[in-house]
């Protein structure tokens, strides 16, 4: 039997500047890795410059910082890449860093036709659970099939879209919800790419849709999902659109492993974490993912170093070239316990979806997908908060011996301190260097497009040879779409998950009292980090347990975040940042906050915060830190009412 080839093997990666992720990329490629997979940072993902007021903390921590045509140079220099396969992980900016990528190739002098990868150019998953949008639905939407009828033109190879369920799991999606919520979103945009492109030419652009998903722990479910997904794709693909070649209706998916449940307690128990998620993604042949990426086992920690993702990478290379997987046709079919199985979810998915068409599809339906991930994420906790969901080292076999992996100085990489002002030195040199005229005028030229409704990729990539940067690009398209603030799931009215409360409704009752008004808790999440599921989370359990609570939503400067407490008083205020900047941030609202005469307000945090970082942000005043392994919200709830409580306050 001829033994099939393998997955593309990536690594998602960038950090710290151009010139570090491209060293990272080449020592990755030189270690037998296939395909690149690019992670941008947080200002380069909502489309500002790396000197923005809301990029301060933010530059370089959760991937590159990409501000224009030289960072992208300096990003892909030795990497010939009309020869190499690209996914960026990017959704608002997809059409101006595809612009960019397809300036750099030019340069190389590459044939722009022969170019092969991704951009991920999945915005509606954004509003239900990255938050990196800039623009309101519609608009988003247009660019999406913007960038997929210019690929159709010029990049035959391209993905211009892929759907990306990843995070709709890492946000509590049920397997059933993750299958539809993604088919929707597919489905929306192919709707709005049939008035974009030819009749004649649709079934092919149909077959270049790709998608990015999630497998977690409960690996046979896991497999069965990828079953049903490619059994509904087909579906749909000949049912609802008319495509009779079979290739085009072929379900192509790239996926990372869930990055959700990997512990900050015991870590080194990650690695068979990972190992066992993989399994759901390769062992079947029918429904076997074309790329494979594999989380660190120490990113509960911190950012990984070069090593442990090189572990990563060696895991999915043991699988393709030492066993015999490849050797085989697919190994479940005629299965009936895995045919019942991918039935049932199907099923499940059929019903959401119907649900879905019923509210006007995708775009129409963001508010309830919103509300329905909150609430299956809360459900997800409560089952390991409680032990009916085990997690080992976490709430079972909690007694365990130190792990060497994490001792010593160098266990954990630490983003370079000096990375945000290199990188905003070369940025205000760029723009000393560049021909101003050419700048204005190629960016008149893409405000005309975006008012005009014509295609947005051909005038992006006149600015990006012109020497615009990400912050004047993303400056057009706010200007011309307009900002959106997405749903935050959290309704006002207190959920049906109260029967373990009573003890603390009661101190909250006992407390308001002694207030003279309702204990009032204010949820913050300071910066560009659109990570809002602990946020969230921590919101709507403190509503169940009777506070007053205010939550807007993401992406507010220290600024604004005070500028809330000023009108709203509230009684304890909460912070969450997942994106490695909680130290200059919470520094920054903890100065405002003590100049607006709010030094009595307590201040508790929650992220992925070392524990040196934990230490420095008690020092400034802080009340509590949180972060992965104090899952047991409850106790949280304990400490806000506590801190809330006038008679603590007085005795202190």
């Amino acid at each position: 039997m001829t033994k099939d080839k393998p997955w593309l093997f990536r690594t998602y990666a960038g950090h710290s500047t151009a010139a570090a992720s491209n060293a990272l990329y080449r020592g990755n490629l030189a270690k037998g890795q296939t395909g690149l997979s690019v992670a941008f940072d947080l200002p380069t993902q909502t489309g500002y410059d790396s000197d923005h007021e809301l990029s301060a903390g933010e530059v370089g921590k959760v991937g590159v910082p990409v501000a224009h045509l030289g960072d992208m140079r300096t990003l892909f220099d030795q990497i010939p890449l009309e020869q190499m396969n690209t996914s960026m992980t990017i959704n608002a900016t997809a059409p101006w860093l595809l612009a960019l990528y397809i300036a750099v190739a030019e340069e190389q002098g590459a044939d722009v036709s022969q170019l092969q990868g991704t951009v991920q150019n999945d915005i509606i998953k954004e509003y239900l659970s990255r938050g990196t949008y800039i623009c309101p639905p519609q608009p988003s939407l247009r660019m999406i099939t913007d960038v997929a009828a210019y690929t159709r033109e010029h990049l035959p190879k391209w993905n211009p879209m892929n759907v990306c369920s990843y995070h709709l799991q890492e946000a509590g999606a049920t397997p059933e919800q993750e299958l539809a919520f993604a088919l929707a979103t597919a489905t929306a945009v192919l709707d709005d790419l049939k008035g974009k492109v030819a009749p004649e030419d649709f079934p092919a652009m149909v077959g270049r849709i790709s998608f990015f998903v999630n497998a977690g722990i409960r690996f046979v479910t896991e497999m069965c999902k990828m079953r049903a997904f490619t059994d509904l794709w087909d579906e749909i693909c000949r049912d609802r659109y008319g495509v009779e070649d079979e290739r085009y209706r072929r379900f192509r998916y790239g996926v990372q492993v869930n990055s959700l449940g990997l512990t900050e307690q015991q870590p080194e128990n990650n690695v068979y974490r990972i190992l066992i998620e993989m399994l759901a993604v390769t062992l079947s042949k029918k429904a076997r993912a074309r790329a494979v990426q594999l989380p660190a086992w120490n990113e509960a920690l911190g950012l990984p170093r070069p090593w442990d993702q090189q572990w990563s990478l060696r895991m999915q290379q043991i699988m393709a070239f030492e066993t015999d997987l490849l050797e085989y046709d697919d190994l479940f079919d005629g299965n009936p316990a895995v045919e019942h199985k991918v039935a049932e979810l199907k099923d499940g998915a059929r019903a959401e979806l119907s649900t879905i068409d019923s509210m006007g599809g995708a775009v129409g339906a963001i508010d309830y997908m919103k509300s329905r991930l909150v609430e299956s994420n809360a459900e997800r906790i409560a089952g390991i908060e409680g032990g009916e969901t085990t997690v080992i080292g976490v709430n079972r076999y909690e007694t365990g011996e130190p792990s060497p992996l994490t001792s010593g100085p160098d266990a954990i990489m630490v983003a370079d301190k000096d990375a945000e002002a290199d990188q905003i030195a070369r940025l205000t040199a760029w723009r000393a260097s560049r021909n101003e005229d050419a700048v204005r005028a190629a960016l008149e030229g893409l405000r005309r497009a975006a008012r005009e409704g014509t295609n947005i990729m051909p005038p992006s990539i006149a600015a990006a040879k012109a020497g615009a940067t990400t912050g004047e690009w993303g400056d057009m398209v706010r200007a011309a779409f307009g900002q959106y603030r997405g749903p935050t799931g959290v309704s006002a009215a207190p959920s049906n998950r109260v029967q373990n409360l009573d003890d603390i409704r009661a101190r909250v009752d006992m407390v308001s009292t002694r207030l003279g008004q309702r204990l009032k808790f204010m949820m913050g999440k300071p910066g560009l980090d659109g990570h809002s599921n602990g946020a969230e989370q921590i919101a709507a359990r403190a509503r169940d347990c009777g506070m007053a609570i205010s939550y807007e939503g993401i992406r507010l400067t220290p600024a604004e975040i005070v500028a809330r407490v000023d009108e709203e008083r509230p009684h304890v205020l909460g912070l969450s940042i997942l994106s490695g900047s909680h130290v200059p941030l919470v520094t920054e609202i903890l100065r405002l906050m003590q100049q607006s005469g709010h030094r009595e307000i307590p201040i508790v945090v929650g992220g992925i915060i070392p524990d040196v970082d934990a230490q420095t942000l008690l020092a400034a005043g802080v009340a509590r830190v949180y972060t992965p392994k104090d899952f047991r919200m409850n106790t949280i709830m304990t400490d806000i009412v506590t801190l809330a409580d006038p008679d603590r306050i007085a005795a202190e």
